[in-house]
């Protein structure tokens, strides 16, 4: 009889290098058991993946390579298709696991996987190609804290694990896979700032950071390409960014733009900045050779600001750095966000929930963010109204918390004609909810503002 037990491989896919980050602070904390093979499976899932930096050639990568014994591409494994849009047909899953056992050398290996975003490929993908082997899903920023965005086939949630997450708000508890019992795990944080000042000190990270001290950094997310608001509003929003840090009296700017983001906007924030008298850096082509974290900057500038929308990095620069944070722009993305269930959502709560607005001139914005009381019941109410089928279970919360808040402290974070559909307090009354679909109504409501400011004469 043959007692030898088969080796186990550990399989980390990864498409960020701050997800790789993680990954590597989880390594180092012991998070995972020993394993005979690590395999780092990387993914590029830019639109165009031949215009992007691949994760692999990304300056500070090498530092984190070590922890793997092999880098695979998940982009050269099932080229010619596109990794966000491509998942094995059912019948062919069988085909696809025995054609990756033998390209990637895993024999007979007992697998483990970890992955990001499990929701959608190409994480997806890879669970259902290794059938029946256990997942961990690992948190790659603040989309955890919220609910699934759709349903998960039970043959793929029932076999993860772990929800391994950052602590980036404090006492906060993630929604995402607990419907079905999926316990998070804090991957420590200082695990994670060990591994970001290796990052730092990399010489093709370092030497590409300009020597600016104590600026003001302005963190840009490209949301027009993601359809949330328009070009021309957010080349408005970096402006607005601007003339926030110099009315609080910054001088020394630093735009950390999208990698894809167009380049005439920096060419609109230079001469903004020289109408208003502020030095500006730009960190594009001319000054890195490719994109690095904000938290590198964290390290190596120690900012005096750090502005944004609804960047993760704000509250890594808060929760992990102390350093002041604001925010711009977020009260529109709550209105703009379509359908009431898009998984920015949470994100965009989040941080306008505990970071300072810019523009709000009685702001404590040299204050890192703190969490409210009824954060979790706040979160929790809006991943019931975004995911009621998927969450039943939190509708008590959601009614607790929104029957004993005024309808002008949640306004921005629910809409009322979502409230209505599910019957939770602050919704339009059933015997009224005709009135909003009532053209007659409408008129009537037009009119009576049209008069109103001859009436106050």
């Amino acid at each position: 009889m043959n007692s030898s037990r088969a080796r186990t491989t550990q399989i980390f896919f990864a498409s960020t290098l701050y997800g790789t980050a993680t990954l590597a602070a989880a390594l180092d904390a012991g998070l995972f058991a020993d394993a005979g093979r690590r395999v780092l499976l990387v993914s590029n899932n830019a639109a165009i993946p031949e215009t992007a930096t691949a994760l692999d050639a990304m300056p500070g990568f090498d530092v984190l390579r070590g922890r793997f014994d092999d880098v695979v591409s998940w982009n050269a494994t099932i080229a010619p298709h596109h990794p966000g849009g491509w998942s094995p047909r059912p019948d062919d899953v069988p085909l696809w696991e025995r054609h990756l056992r033998l390209a990637w050398g895993l024999g007979d290996d007992d697998i483990e996987i970890a992955v990001e975003s499990i929701q959608v490929d190409p994480a997806m993908a890879i669970a259902q190609i290794f059938t029946g082997v256990p997942i961990d899903v690992y948190a790659d920023g603040l989309m955890s804290y919220g609910p699934t965005r759709n349903k998960i086939d039970p043959l793929v949630g029932t076999r993860v694990r772990r929800l391994l997450h950052l602590d980036l708000v404090p006492g906060l508890r993630p929604l995402l896979l607990t419907e079905f019992g999926v316990a998070p795990r804090i991957v420590p944080t200082e695990a994670f700032l060990e591994v970001l000042g290796e990052l730092g000190d990399a010489p093709d990270v370092a030497a590409g950071v300009p020597s600016v001290e104590t600026p003001a950094l302005l963190l840009g997310q490209y949301l027009s390409a993601l359809g949330l608001i328009s070009a021309a509003e957010e080349e408005q929003l970096h402006l607005r960014m601007m003339r926030g840090a110099v009315r609080l009296g910054h001088t020394r700017l630093v735009f950390k733009p999208h990698p894809t983001a167009p380049a005439q906007w920096s060419r609109g924030m230079a001469a903004e900045a020289e109408r208003l008298g502020a030095e500006l850096t730009v960190l594009d082509a001319g000054v890195l050779t490719a994109p690095v974290l904000a938290e590198v900057l964290y390290q190596r500038m120690r900012p005096a600001l750090v502005v944004g929308c609804f960047s993760t990095a704000l509250l890594t620069a808060s929760a992990f750095y102390g350093l002041p944070v604001a925010r711009v722009g977020t009260r529109t993305l709550l209105e703009r966000l379509t359908p009431y269930e898009n998984s920015n959502r949470v994100p965009v709560t989040l941080v306008d929930a505990l970071v300072p607005d810019l523009e709000d001139h009685g702001a404590a914005e040299t204050a890192p963010a703190v969490a409210p009381d009824g954060l979790n019941d706040l979160v929790s109410a809006v991943g019931f109204a975004m995911q009621p089928k998927i969450y039943p279970g939190l509708r008590p919360v959601a009614e607790r918390y929104l029957a004993a808040r005024p309808a002008a402290a949640t306004r921005r974070y629910f809409k009322r004609r979502r409230l209505t559909s599910l019957a939770l307090p602050g919704g339009v009354p059933e015997q009224l909810a005709f009135l909003p679909r009532s053209a007659a109504v409408r008129r009537v409501a037009r009119r009576a503002k049209a008069l109103r400011p001859g009436a106050r004469r």
